[in-house]
């Protein structure tokens, strides 16, 4: 099975919404959550989904699902206290529902939007060869490294060797499970997502370039890049040029 896990468990104080977290604002009349997970409902290889959503709106969230009619949600589960521990629930919830041991799942921000059939796709085939798939960006600026007061420079990477992490992060579901309990058996709750933690326990990690536009809608502006680029699709497809 290949199993996305989506991570919608966070309220959103960057976006400055006053009643509705950043996942359930609204985009083209659809709710952010909903344009992120029809990719993985729309996918052929996916076969079942799990959601990390904030406990308090899990039944307005089945409201959604019931609404826009997506089936491959097969789990809602509350999220933890901090992100690796709602990321830990979600896995946890992946492999009540897994049939094997060489089950993939994708971890994926359900206020990432912007992905493609492609990047899914690739992300699957990346672990069944590999062991694991990060998706990445390429750098389109200079990237600095501060020190810890942000007065000084330490260097300057090479933007040909530089990558910005994204999502989905996917792996052998068995192989994240194992990294997530050997954490906690560390009293290890921080980690800020599952690529840091793999690399911290020397594991291999594998990337893959996706498109730039796969960003995560965190402050307003995003939220304003989102609608312009859904438009200019919308667009090239009324006007022939896709």
């Amino acid at each position: 099975m290949n199993i996305a896990v989506i991570f919608a468990g966070g309220v959103g104080s960057r976006m400055h919404s006053r009643e509705l977290p950043k996942q359930f604002l609204e985009m083209y009349s659809k709710p952010i959550i909903i344009h992120t997970i029809e990719h993985f409902e729309k996918h052929s290889e996916i076969d079942a989904i799990v959601v990390v959503c904030i406990e308090d709106w899990m039944d307005y969230f089945k409201e959604l699902l019931f609404k826009y009619r997506i089936e491959k949600v097969k789990k809602i589960v509350p999220g933890g206290a901090s992100g690796q521990l709602s990321i830990y629930n979600g896995l946890k919830a992946a492999k009540e529902i897994s049939e094997t041991d060489e089950d993939i799942v994708l971890i994926h921000d359900g206020v990432r939007p912007l992905i493609n059939e492609k990047v899914i796709t690739d992300n699957i085939a990346s672990v069944k060869k590999n062991g694991s798939a990060i998706t990445t960006a390429i750098v389109k600026e200079t990237i600095l490294v501060i020190n810890e007061n942000n007065s000084f420079i330490n260097y300057v990477p090479d933007r040909k060797n530089s990558r910005v992490a994204k999502a989905p992060q996917s792996f052998f579901l068995k192989d994240i499970l194992s990294v997530h309990k050997k954490a906690l058996g560390e009293g290890r709750t921080d980690f800020i997502d599952s690529c840091t933690m793999m690399q911290y326990y020397g594991k291999d990690l594998f990337l893959m370039d996706g498109p730039n536009e796969n960003i995560k809608i965190t402050t307003p502006e995003d939220f304003y890049i989102m609608r312009a680029i859904l438009e200019a699709k919308e667009n090239a497809q009324i006007y022939g040029l896709e």
